[in-house]
């Protein structure tokens, strides 16, 4: 045990059940007297000048000190994981796109939880830094982080494939969303977020052009390796003479010679523009022009959901945007459940919608909702992130074949793909479909001129799914009977490979950064500067980077006093 009498005699203390010296804070493993006299002899020339009162003095100016120095690297911990909080709930905060100033609110919403489940930790989560100035100063820090990642990761893409859209924010810049898709000698693919270039000026092919290189320049990513960009399909980006894509093309031919490069328009925008050329106006005009009667005034929208609420009906008519490509099919689906009731809801108001009585009218509405729900579930199929080009190439085929049945079928008065049709048809209808049929066709060949660059690359698609079932024909001469790639291939945790690796162009993050975009940047945010929007589409669409929030933190000791804490 520790005795009291060592204090002063040898200038010991206890701490943590071990004696420590007040002299050096070395603590000593054995606690007997002997050890403790032994280690007081390294000071002994200097301290046994002490004696009574003065001994006394010393002994507790020391003990002072100590206990001062523990208290520091205590509150230095607390510290520690007060930052580290800091950090995460401003990824939070960043990641489901709240402002700046939530952090105040989720401050105190923490204290006032602390003081009721532990009031002895009140002050731990007071200590967490949340004002709106740290919080953009924890996401800053958190996509420089990202960024450096991304900059580590791009030196290891043996090929890599690249994105780039414009949208338009609430204050009218012009922004270019870029994203990179690469591939590594192992396998493993790394698709993110590269940056949001704001186009304050004119956005003409050279300027966008510019803003990408410069924005991958800045990623400092090799050039000689890049694959395939996607576009929108814009004349800007694809025009022959000088478009982007030419631009690129050019560029990259003087890196690599060698190199194929390839420039796909969207496949998800593609599909909604092979869609519209259904041209059912007659069809269209009518449903929006009831739909907004009903919607856009307060009044008939109230009454008609009364309406359909004494007859037990639950849902109602949603708005239908060009811009959501989806809700066309959501709009002409729940228009045809409800044509008994609109019908009645109309005449009642003295705007009867004629076209309800007329049959050859229906039938086309019919056709509609079933062309269209087809192609909603196509569009939903090539969604979600990670997907690969054989996968969208399969969904198309796919579709392709059946429009190829469904005209067969239709033109023999069959429309058993078509439910909502076949249960308003009649035995005479059904001889009567022809026009439906040619629909079918039209939509079948603007697939085909659409996804011609899909057949170009069929061959290397088979190879890229298993090369050593593919024709030995198409194979690269490096891949045929090589048995250690054979074995790469079957370890691999991606199960598919390229003979000259290429990627997939992320086809889906573009629509998801933009709605992120928006979502930060809104009329109540439109002060938000560039940087800090940049800062928070990186963090809030970051995939399998992730920040280093431990580093983040060692950083923040580091730092000498004045500087960002």
């Amino acid at each position: 045990m520790f005795q009291e009498k060592w204090k002063e005699k040898y200038f010991f203390c206890e701490v943590s059940g071990k004696p420590v010296c007040l002299i050096c804070s070395q603590a000593v493993a054995v606690q007997k007297e002997y050890n403790i006299k032994r280690h007081y002899d390294i000071h002994a020339e200097k301290y046994d000048k002490y004696t009574g009162q003065l001994q006394t003095e010393k002994v507790n100016a020391l003990a002072s000190a100590l206990k001062k120095k523990q208290s520091m690297f205590t509150k230095r911990a607390g510290t520690d994981e007060a930052v580290k909080a800091s950090y995460l709930i401003a990824n939070e905060i960043a990641a489901a796109s709240k402002p700046f100033s939530e952090g105040e609110f989720v401050k105190k919403c923490m204290v006032k939880a602390a003081e009721l489940v532990c009031p002895e930790k009140k002050q731990a989560f007071a200590s967490i830094s949340l004002s709106r100035n740290t919080v953009a100063e924890r996401i800053e820090d958190l996509a420089r982080d990202l960024n450096r990642q991304l900059k580590d990761k791009v030196k290891t893409f043996i090929a890599f494939s690249v994105a780039l859209d414009e949208s338009t924010d609430v204050n009218d810049v012009a922004q270019l969303g870029l994203f990179i898709r690469g591939v590594e000698e192992s396998l493993n693919i790394t698709e993110e977020f590269v940056e949001l270039v704001p186009m304050t000026d004119t956005t003409t092919s050279n300027d966008i052009y510019a803003s990408l290189i410069g924005a991958l320049d800045r990623l400092k990513v090799d050039w000689s390796r890049a694959v395939s960009v996607a576009t929108d399909g814009a004349p800007s980006m694809v025009g022959k003479k000088a478009g982007v894509v030419t631009k690129l093309k050019e560029k990259i031919q003087k890196e690599n010679p060698t190199q194929k490069f390839w420039n796909f328009h969207c496949i998800l925008h593609q599909e909604a523009l092979c869609s519209k050329t259904l041209k059912m106006d007659n069809i269209m005009n009518v449903v929006m022009k009831t739909v907004n009667f009903i919607r856009a005034k307060g009044l008939n929208h109230r009454q008609f959901e009364a309406f359909l609420s004494d007859k037990n009906i639950s849902h109602s008519l949603p708005y239908h945007t060009e811009v959501r490509w989806l809700s066309r099919g959501a709009v002409l689906k729940r228009f045809f459940e409800l044509r008994s009731e609109i019908s009645q809801f109309m005449k009642d108001k003295g705007k009867p919608v004629t076209e309800l009585d007329d049959p050859e009218w229906v039938r086309d509405l019919d056709f509609m909702v079933d062309v269209t729900e087809h192609l909603n579930v196509l569009n939903a199929k090539m969604q979600g992130r990670n997907k690969i080009v054989t996968e969208y190439y399969d969904c198309i085929c796919a579709f392709e074949m059946k429009l190829d049945l469904w005209a067969t079928q239709l033109s023999q008065g069959n429309p058993a793909h078509f439910p909502s049709l076949k249960s308003v048809c009649t035995t005479h209808d059904k001889d009567n479909m022809d026009k439906y049929k040619e629909k079918i066709v039209g939509l079948h060949k603007e697939f085909q001129n659409r996804f011609q660059v899909f057949n170009e690359l069929e061959k290397e698609f088979a190879v890229f799914r298993s090369p050593f079932t593919a024709s030995a024909t198409d194979v690269p001469e490096e891949l045929q009977c090589n048995t250690p790639f054979k074995g790469q291939i079957r370890n691999s945790h991606c199960g598919f490979i390229l003979p000259k690796p290429r990627t997939n162009v992320p086809q889906n993050d573009r629509f998801c950064a933009f709605s992120v975009m928006n979502i930060n940047k809104s009329n109540l945010r439109s002060r938000l500067t560039h940087t800090h929007l940049n800062d928070i589409m990186r963090v809030a669409t970051a995939q399998k980077l992730a920040a280093d929030v431990d580093a983040l933190v060692e950083e923040k000791r580091s730092q000498v006093s004045g500087s960002r804490s």
